[in-house]
């Protein structure tokens, strides 16, 4: 009984060092891992959340890139890294969800080994086509596949991306058969659309809107449950297949064992600065949504979105080689 008060008595004493603690928090730099290389929009979106955290607590946010192994090595690593709120995650649909689903043997469980801090932007797709294909709208698109069974090819960034999943997924919502074309990257998918060499893709609007406004591809809908703000002229493609939604998102995660002060701290600030109009400007410039939500909320989205990308792949039997 003497052990268990000693115990119970240290524990109290504790608490308030540890609340102490994340009100100092941040007394050093942070760093802000992230899975993709410089340049792209993960780089974007963690750039544009460091300079606000920086400005708001007067500490360094830097962006660290580990890219590799389908975002495998950056959350590793961030995984691994001391749990005390200085290395943080801007964690993606596709390392978190999507790789999961795809892959029993990671070295790692998301639900398990990181801490969710909030949601930050998600980024409705656009379904885009080469002009020359006779379809001008996602009704037309079915009722064409549903003409030409295994005819009409659809590119994506490789076998189990993002964009291949949304793909089979609007394939068996629609019961429509269309040929899997994989490629190293966005920019020779892309490119071989234009080129008439490929039919369709879903892709971010950032890499294909200057293409559609020039005329060299057509945008038939957006990939999210309804318009996005960003190009409300063009519909969803849930105004056609009822409940279709394919978005990808970035989350603000840290190591399992943060304190959850710290953690609390962190969401507090971010959902402040994603409710502010300048930097949900910023973000609707790349056709992102800012989308916060408590520590809670998030966990339960990144493993609804696991299960859900789970059927899909069953489905559509996709196997990673």
């Amino acid at each position: 009984m003497k052990r268990i008060a000693v115990t119970c008595l240290a524990g109290a004493l504790l608490a308030p060092g540890a609340v102490s603690l994340a009100q100092q928090y941040p007394a050093k730099p942070v760093r802000i891992i992230t899975t993709f290389p410089p340049g792209g929009p993960t780089d974007f979106v963690a750039r544009a959340i460091g300079q606000k955290f920086a400005e708001a607590w007067g500490q360094q946010f830097i962006v660290e890139h580990r890219p590799g192994a389908g975002g495998v090595i950056g959350t590793e690593a961030a995984i691994r890294a001391a749990a005390d709120g200085y290395t943080l995650l801007l964690g993606t649909s596709s390392g978190l969800s999507v790789n999961p689903a795809l892959n029993d043997k990671l070295p790692y469980n998301p639900s398990r080994d990181l801490a969710p801090i909030s949601l930050v932007v998600v980024n409705p797709q656009l379904l885009i086509t080469h002009p020359s294909l006779p379809a001008r709208s996602v009704k037309e698109l079915i009722a064409l596949a549903t003409a030409r069974p295994g005819e009409i090819n659809y590119a994506s960034v490789g076998q189990g991306s993002p964009n291949h999943m949304g793909m089979e997924m609007l394939k068996a919502m629609a019961g429509i058969n269309m040929v899997h074309i994989p490629y190293k990257g966005t920019a020779p998918a892309v490119t071989d659309i234009i080129a008439g060499h490929v039919s369709l893709m879903f892709n971010s609007m950032p890499s294909v809107l200057p293409q559609v406004k020039a005329g060299r591809l057509r945008a038939l809908a957006v990939g999210s449950a309804r318009r996005s703000p960003a190009v409300p002229e063009i519909p969803a493609v849930a105004e056609t297949v009822p409940g279709f939604d394919y978005v990808t998102w970035y989350g603000l995660f840290a190591p399992a064992a943060t304190p959850k002060e710290i953690v609390s701290r962190l969401n507090a600030q971010l959902v402040r600065m994603l409710g502010e109009p300048e930097l949900a400007q910023r973000f609707a410039s790349q056709g992102a949504e800012p989308r916060a939500t408590t520590p809670e909320e998030l966990g339960q989205f990144m493993r609804a979105e696991y299960e859900r990308w789970r059927k899909v792949i069953r489905a559509a039997n996709i196997r990673i080689e």
